[in-house]
């Protein structure tokens, strides 16, 4: 069965290039298509394609913020005037040191990780949010240690 993505199948020379994408963004073409034996004209309108479907959103590294002055990660979870919930993720997903905004089931309407400088800047943050009108709740947790933080997934089948 191959993986459907927004209406296209992903074959198995996509899968493979995600696959090495994902190990080193850095790859160069030429290296791509030595390894799977293919032109490089062909790997890069590939790779092209990809982009162009949105399957790449882009190419970047990972970084253990802790090195670059980010000590502290939290977990926030938002009770959201049901009317904006849209409106409140859009606008927290353009807030500075906002990783990832989840529209979530349970008790709570959205889940944010955010990531500051320091327990000061958390608490800006935190009561900069509370001054959205449509932002009824929130309960932080502060992350303690990051024992896994690496949204890179293994190309596998999935039937869509």
């Amino acid at each position: 069965m191959k993986s459907n993505v927004r209406g296209r199948k992903l074959d198995e020379v996509d899968k493979k290039i995600l696959s090495i994408l994902i190990e080193n963004s850095r790859t160069s073409i030429r290296e791509i298509a030595r390894e799977l034996r293919l032109s490089p004209a062909t790997i890069h309108e590939r790779i092209k394609k990809l982009i162009e479907r949105n399957v790449i959103r882009a190419f970047t590294i990972l970084l253990d913020h802790r090195l670059i002055g980010y000590d502290v990660t939290a977990l926030i979870l938002m009770s959201v005037d049901g009317k904006h919930i849209v409106e409140v993720e859009e606008w927290l997903s353009r807030q500075r040191g906002v990783v990832a905004v989840y529209d979530i089931t349970g008790e709570f309407d959205v889940a944010v990780i955010v990531k500051t400088r320091n327990i000061s800047e958390l608490n800006e943050f935190v009561k900069n949010t509370l001054q959205n009108p449509y932002i009824k709740r929130t309960v932080t947790s502060v992350v303690f240690n990051v024992v896994k933080e690496d949204f890179r997934l293994p190309i596998v089948e999935f039937e869509g």
